[in-house]
């Protein structure tokens, strides 16, 4: 028998309201609104393109874990030339006066740091245009540190004038300025003033009761003198030697002279005596192990090994880190070290790159450049790159230095034996698997739930 029609006042056309039965005006209106519909397929629509979103990031950090971003002592790293393009252009538009604000030698070692790393690719190259480029700005930086704006945070009442700190880091620029040039045609006012600074380099620490000369008033970091000595054994690999004497005399005197918790170098020193004055701290021995392989390749080992042992670390299995305080210590943060997380400095882990780098490290320095490469929020363009969106330069500066680390003096080490493997990468790769599917296993579980559902 068929079945009668509904009643013409509950049939309608759809998207108008109907009246269902049950009350005097024949029940409460039903509404079903396009535009409702409208918004619910736009939350879909956005909640798709976002899962795409995180999905995509979660591969590019995959890639950028896995991807090579060292290239050793030889090789230039990729993406390096854009980094310093990205400096150049912060530095021409007063980031070394911002850097000052923040850090005390904030203007110095930001123009230091960008010299220095054209000197680093310099070396990478043959005679030629690309050398050329190399040397016009490690020279243009170099002008930037001796001018009254890189001295202003240094005492010229010091010995040598300006502190150990100030004319170590200067003198070791002026003498990579040379290594680029050929030996008969080099400057020769550059080679008198490389002379002229390292000679009274050399003549202070003779005279000196302690091999940890002033930086500051009162004040010895003997990462500072690491560097100056540094800069006499170039002086005497590029003219002839003078300071085989001075050098020799301070490795016996800096031996005596360890912390004697790590066996290290101490961060800081008694300005007069040079005894010990702070434990040995993450963010100056990852300079000082970068630089004790032109002074003393065996003493270097030595102490990269200590350094390795007691600060390298795994923090929650995630990938290698450095320590500011050795393992089983605590100290406070400031602002070289920057935050300690669970006792990691970022400033620390970022320089020990350039020392693994300098040590024929490989694997911790690969290890800490793809660590870099994901954490450091990386941004590129076809003509720079920066890190952390290019926020702080000074961090760009520090990590383009690092990454093109080579010996200037000695030859690179025998690689020692390794401390990481392949396979540290694994637990990230499995963080980042989750993240990029987090996002699709609802819409996923919706699905499957509706093929079990019987019909």
């Amino acid at each position: 028998m068929p079945v009668p029609p509904p009643p013409a006042e509950n049939r309608t056309p759809h998207g108008q309201a109907s009246m269902s039965p049950g009350g005097p005006g024949g029940g409460a209106p039903v509404v079903a609104s396009r535009s409702s519909g409208s918004v619910w397929r736009a939350l879909r629509v956005a909640r798709r393109a976002v899962a795409l979103v995180i999905g995509l990031l979660a591969v590019a950090g995959a890639f950028r874990l896995v991807a090579p971003a060292t290239a050793g002592p030889d090789g230039e790293p990729p993406g390096v030339r854009r980094q310093l393009a990205f400096l150049r252009e912060a530095l021409d538009t007063g980031a070394g006066h911002e850097a000052q604000q923040l850090f005390p030698e904030g203007y110095f070692f930001l123009h230091a740091l960008y010299g220095l790393s054209w000197v680093e690719l310099g070396m990478r190259e043959p005679p030629g245009e690309r050398r050329a480029t190399a040397s016009r700005e490690a020279r243009w930086a170099l002008g930037r540190l001796d001018s009254p704006d890189g001295r202003a945070p240094f005492s010229p009442g010091l010995t040598p004038p300006y502190g150990v700190f100030y004319q170590g880091w200067c003198n070791w620029l002026r003498g990579g300025v040379l290594a680029l040039q050929p030996p008969g045609q080099r400057d020769p006012a550059e080679v008198r003033r490389f002379a002229t600074g390292s000679a009274a380099l050399g003549r202070t620490f003779d005279a000196s009761g302690t091999p940890f000369l002033e930086a500051y008033p009162g004040q010895a970091w003997p990462v500072d003198s690491t560097v100056a000595v540094a800069s006499l054994r170039l002086h005497d690999a590029l003219l002839p030697p003078r300071f085989g004497a001075t050098t020799g005399r301070w490795l016996r005197e800096a031996r005596r002279r360890l912390d004697p918790r790590t066996g290290l170098l101490p961060h800081r020193a008694d300005p007069a005596t040079g005894e010990p004055a702070e434990v040995a701290r993450g963010t100056s021995q990852s300079i000082i192990q970068r630089f004790l392989v032109d002074i003393d390749p065996a003493f270097a080992r030595e102490q990269y090994a200590r350094f390795r042992e007691r600060y390298v670390v795994t923090p929650l299995g995630l990938g290698p880190a450095v320590r500011e305080y050795p393992a089983g210590a605590e100290g406070p943060a400031d602002v070289d070290s920057g935050p300690l997380p669970l006792g990691v400095s970022l400033s620390a882990t970022a320089v020990t790159l350039g020392a693994a780098q300098a040590q024929g490290d490989a694997p911790l320095a690969a290890a800490l450049a793809n660590y870099g490469e994901l954490a450091g929020l990386p941004l590129d363009t076809p003509a720079t790159k920066r890190y952390a969106f290019g926020l702080l330069p000074i961090g760009d500066a520090f990590l383009a230095w690092s990454k093109t680390a080579r010996p200037w003096v000695a030859p690179t080490p025998a690689p020692p034996p390794a401390s990481v493997s392949w396979w540290w990468r694994v637990p990230l790769l499995a963080v980042l698997a989750v993240i990029g599917a987090a996002p699709w296993l609802p819409a996923l579980l919706r699905r499957r739930r509706a093929r079990r559902r019987p019909v």
